[in-house]
């Protein structure tokens, strides 16, 4: 089950929320262990190959408007919108790892995250070179809940019935 933040809380008989996991890194950004070093290595290289190779499909499709000779100004447009599209969508992905993302805007958004789709692999590589993406979104989550959770027991110490009355 899961609260407001996303954490998952422990079932019973352990200690406290657990850590969410993130996309190809379970729960090893909470510790930096069990090769977490290697895999920001190969999502940053994965996420950079991804978008180079993303480019250059993009650049044949744009050849396949000058053979078509369609004219300059719908490849200039063409090159606008993957441009405009490209740095929304990095802007979007961006955001996306310090905060959570509105459910409802991240669906109207959808079609131009899809067509700048090399932003938003831009935006993980570059993520990727300092720390699992989303981590310190899930980190603050995770220490908050943490901090609620030693709150919420302490509290709870002792019998209360014991208590005397004033």
């Amino acid at each position: 089950m899961s609260d407001d933040t996303g954490t998952q809380e422990a079932p019973a008989g352990s200690t406290g929320p657990r850590p969410e996991p993130i996309r190809l890194f379970g729960t090893t950004w909470v510790d930096h262990d069990q090769g977490y070093t290697a895999r920001r290595i190969a999502a940053a290289a994965g996420s950079l190959a991804a978008a180079v190779v993303s480019c250059l499909i993009l650049r044949f499709a744009f050849q396949g408007l000058q053979l078509a000779d369609t004219g300059s100004f719908v490849t200039v447009m063409v090159v606008a919108m993957f441009a405009v599209c490209s740095a929304l969508a990095f802007r979007h992905t961006w955001g996306g790892f310090s905060e959570r993302p509105d459910p409802d805007r991240q669906a109207s958004l959808r079609g131009l995250l899809t067509i700048g789709f090399v932003g938003s692999l831009l935006a993980y590589f570059v993520r990727s070179l300092t720390e699992a993406p989303g981590e310190r979104l899930h980190r603050e989550e995770y220490e908050k809940a943490r901090e609620q959770y030693e709150k919420r027991t302490t509290r709870r110490s002792g019998n209360p019935r014991n208590r005397r009355r004033a």
